[in-house]
């Protein structure tokens, strides 16, 4: 089995693989890697990563009911 490569997946990609995968514990390390390239942005935990994911779906939620 190939190893995926995290450097080249995109930020969305990493994330859905980490929500799926919970136990890898290099693509997460990938993907704080990723967002801590964004300005603001401190990842710590596996929690704190899928809090965060959650808040931004919640988010997306609300702005596409007042949308629609």
């Amino acid at each position: 089995m190939t190893k995926p490569n995290f450097q080249a997946m995109t930020k969305q990609e990493l994330r859905a693989y980490v929500l799926e995968h919970r136990d890898n514990d290099e693509a997460f390390y990938a993907l704080t890697d990723k967002l801590r390239q964004e300005p603001g942005i401190e990842i710590t935990s596996m929690e704190q990563l899928h809090q965060l994911i959650e808040a931004k779906r919640d988010k997306a939620d609300k702005k596409n009911c007042r949308l629609g």
